[in-house]
C-alpha cells in the first residue's frame, strides 16, 4: 500500500485550475457580473484571494475589546439600575446618553445638576469601569458635571478611564448648528481634566454613516474631525503630544463583516500617517465602535440580533478598543431589559465562549482582508486631503461639499434597496406579515430637531416599514389588508417559484396574497379572482407558459374587474401583454419600492 500524504495524490492548486472550473460552473456567465462584487466606493470585492504577507497592522492593546451599554433611560433612577444590571451582567463600560444627543433617538438623561448625574450613577463605581459621555450639543456641560461628581466621590482621576465623548463638529453634521468658541471651550477642557486617564475629544462616524457615508467617506470624516482637533488644541497651546492623546475615534459596525473588519483595520493605519505627519511616535488609537443604526428595521426586529451580533464580531476582530451594541429593539422604542439582556449576551458570547479577542489581528496575513484594508486606507487618505483642500471638515459640512458627495452615495445605495440588490431581511426579503409586536418600555420619545444643513438620519428600512405601515393601519380600520391575488397558470410545479417570489415581494409593501393550487382555464382563473374580492392581481407561470396562455388570461381578468394586473417575470416581448391589460413587471432587479407604491395606492381604490 502506497504510504505518502493524501494532498500528493491530487494536482496542485492553482488560480488557473480554479478559474477553469468556475467557467465551467457559469456556463457561460458573465464572471465579473455573477462572482465579483462592489463596495459603495467602487472597491472589488473578488471571490478568491491568495494569500498575503501581513502588513505590520498597528492594533488594539492585548485582551478583550470593553462591552459597553447604552444607559438611556429619561429617569435617573431606572437609568441607574440599567447600569448596574448591566454591569452585574457582564458589561464593564457604560455610554451615559444625554437627551440632546443626535444618537439619543428621542430618550436619554437630563443630568441638570451634579446630584441628578449622581443619581444616574448611583451605585456605580466609576474607577472601575470605562464610562463614555454621549451629549451632542451639551457635551461641555456635562463633562463638566462630571469632572464635579468625581471631585465630590473623591475618585483618584487617574484611576478613571473617561472619554468625554466631546464633538462639536460631529454635532454641527449631525444638527446643523455649531456651537460658538467651541475651540476655546475644548482647549480648556483638555487643561481641566489634566491628570485624568481616557480621551476628552471624539471623532463620531455616526453623523455621517446615518446619512449613507460609504466606508471611505466615514473614514474621510473621522480622520479629517480628527485633525480638526489637533490643530484646535495646538493652537491653544497644548503640545501635540497631549493633543493626540486627548483624542478618540468612533467607527460605525454594520452586518458586513468584511467592510468592517477592513475599515476598522483601515482607521488605525490612517492615524499612523497623521502621527508620522506630525513628527509623533506611534501610539495606539483609542477606536470605538458602536453598531449601524441604519441597519436596524422595525419589522422582523429578531434578525437585528443577528446584525449586531456579526457587527459587533466584525468590530471586535477589526480592532476596536469598546464595542456598544444597539437592542434589537431600538428602533421601536426605548429597549426593555430583555432586549437589553440579549445585546449583552450576545457580545459576551463572542469574548468569553468565542474567544473573538484571542488574537491582535485575526485577519493579518488573510488575502480578502490585507487587499481592501489597504484598498480603503489609499481611497480614504484622497477623500481626507479632499476635505482639508476645502478647508477642513467645517468648511466643507457650511459648503455643502462633502454632504453633497455622501447623498450621492445615499442615492445610490436607496436604489439598490429600492431593488434588492441591497436585501433587507423581514423588511424587503422574507416580509412576515402575521408578526407579533415585542415588547418596548412605555416611555415617550421626544422629536429630535435637526437645523437647516443638519445630515439626515435614516435607516435603509423605512421606505418598506412605511407601506408596511399603511397596511396595518387599513387593518386596524376596515380589519383587512390590501390583497393580491395570484393568477398561478398551470399547475403547481409551474407557477410555484414565481407565485412564491410574488407573494414574498407584495409583503413586503403589507399586500397580502392569495394564493391558489394553478389554473388551467382563463374563465376559472377569472371567477377565483372575483371570488377573492381582491383589487389586484398577478400573473404567475413560467415563460413557456406565458407564451400561449399569459394573453388570453390578462384579458380574462381584465373583463372580470381587474384593474390592476402585474406578471411576475421579464418577458422578452411585453407589448401584447400590455395591450391585454397587463400593468407593469415583477421581476428581479425592479424598481420593488416604486412598484409597490403604486400597488398600494391602487389597492386602495
Amino acid at each position: 500500500m502506497e504510504d505518502r500524504p493524501l494532498a500528493d495524490v491530487f494536482e496542485p492548486a492553482t488560480r488557473e485550475r480554479w478559474r477553469s472550473a468556475v467557467e465551467a460552473a457559469l456556463k457561460g456567465a458573465d464572471f465579473e457580473k455573477r462572482l465579483v462584487s462592489k463596495t459603495a466606493d467602487g472597491l472589488r470585492i473578488e471571490p478568491l484571494y491568495a494569500p498575503a504577507s501581513p502588513v505590520v497592522q498597528p492594533v488594539r492593546a492585548p485582551g478583550p475589546w470593553r462591552l459597553a451599554q447604552r444607559i438611556d433611560h429619561p429617569d435617573a433612577e431606572k437609568a441607574a439600575a440599567q447600569a448596574l444590571t448591566d454591569l452585574e451582567g457582564g458589561a464593564d463600560a457604560l455610554v451615559l446618553v444625554h437627551r440632546d444627543a443626535p444618537a439619543a433617538r428621542g430618550y436619554g438623561l437630563d443630568p441638570a445638576s451634579v446630584d441628578a448625574l449622581d443619581a444616574a450613577l448611583k451605585g456605580v463605581m466609576l474607577p472601575l469601569i470605562a464610562l463614555r459621555l454621549d451629549a451632542g450639543a451639551a457635551g461641555f456641560e456635562t463633562a463638566a458635571l462630571l469632572k464635579e461628581l468625581v471631585e465630590q466621590r473623591g475618585d483618584d482621576p487617574s484611576t478613571l478611564d473617561l472619554d468625554l465623548g466631546l464633538d462639536p463638529l460631529g454635532t454641527r453634521a449631525a444638527t446643523g448648528r455649531l456651537e460658538q468658541d467651541w475651540e476655546t471651550r475644548l482647549s480648556e477642557t483638555v487643561t481641566a481634566f489634566a491628570g485624568y486617564r481616557g480621551r476628552v475629544a471624539l471623532a463620531d462616524a455616526r453623523p455621517y454613516h446615518e446619512a449613507g457615508a460609504s466606508e471611505v467617506q466615514e473614514l474621510a470624516a473621522v480622520l479629517a474631525t480628527a485633525v480638526a482637533y489637533l490643530r484646535t488644541l495646538e493652537a491653544g497651546g497644548h503640545d501635540l503630544e497631549r493633543a493626540r492623546d486627548a483624542l478618540a475615534v468612533l467607527l460605525v459596525a454594520d452586518a458586513d463583516e468584511f467592510l468592517t473588519i477592513a475599515k476598522f483595520r483601515a482607521i488605525r493605519r490612517l492615524w499612523a500617517r497623521v502621527e508620522q505627519a506630525c513628527g509623533l511616535a506611534p501610539k495606539p488609537l483609542r477606536v470605538l465602535a458602536e453598531t449601524a443604526w441604519r441597519m436596524m428595521t422595525r419589522r422582523d426586529p429578531f434578525v437585528n440580533i443577528l446584525r449586531t451580533a456579526m457587527a459587533s464580531a466584525s468590530a471586535g476582530l477589526g480592532g476596536a478598543d469598546s464595542v456598544t451594541a444597539l437592542p434589537y429593539t431600538q428602533a421601536l422604542g426605548l429597549p426593555d431589559a430583555f432586549a437589553r439582556r440579549v445585546v449583552r449576551n450576545s457580545q459576551i458570547v463572542l469574548i468569553e465562549e468565542s474567544n473573538l479577542a484571542k488574537v491582535s489581528d485575526p485577519a493579518a496575513g488573510a488575502g480578502g482582508f490585507e487587499a481592501l484594508t489597504a484598498e480603503l486606507t489609499e481611497k480614504a487618505w484622497a477623500a481626507f486631503q479632499e476635505i482639508e483642500r476645502e478647508g477642513g471638515i467645517a468648511k466643507s459640512l457650511e459648503s455643502g461639499a462633502f454632504a453633497g458627495r455622501i447623498a450621492a452615495v445615499a442615492e445610490t445605495r436607496a436604489r439598490a434597496v429600492a431593488t434588492r440588490k441591497e436585501p433587507l431581511t423581514g423588511a424587503s426579503e422574507f416580509p412576515f406579515l402575521a408578526e407579533k409586536p415585542v415588547a418596548v418600555l412605555d416611555v415617550a420619545a421626544r422629536q429630535a430637531v435637526r437645523g437647516e444643513g443638519a445630515l439626515p438620519s435614516q435607516r435603509l428600512a423605512e421606505s418598506y416599514e412605511a407601506l408596511r405601515d399603511a397596511s396595518d393601519a387599513t387593518l386596524a380600520r376596515t380589519g383587512k389588508r390590501p390583497t393580491v391575488f395570484l393568477a398561478n397558470l398551470g399547475p403547481v410545479a409551474i407557477h410555484n417559484a414565481r407565485s412564491t417570489f410574488a407573494a414574498n415581494a407584495f409583503a413586503a409593501g403589507g399586500i397580502e396574497a392569495i394564493g391558489n393550487d394553478g389554473f388551467s382555464d382563463a374563465n376559472a382563473l377569472a371567477e377565483a379572482f372575483t371570488a377573492s374580492g381582491a383589487p389586484l392581481a398577478c400573473l404567475c407561470s413560467s415563460d413557456a407558459v406565458y407564451q400561449t396562455e399569459a394573453v388570453p388570461a390578462a384579458e380574462a381578468l381584465k373583463a372580470a374587474g381587474a384593474g390592476t394586473i402585474y406578471l411576475a417575470g421579464k418577458p422578452a416581448e411585453a407589448e401584447a401583454l400590455r395591450q391585454a391589460g397587463v400593468h407593469g413587471f415583477l421581476f428581479a432587479g425592479c424598481d420593488l419600492l416604486a412598484l409597490l407604491r403604486e400597488a398600494a395606492e391602487r389597492a386602495q381604490g
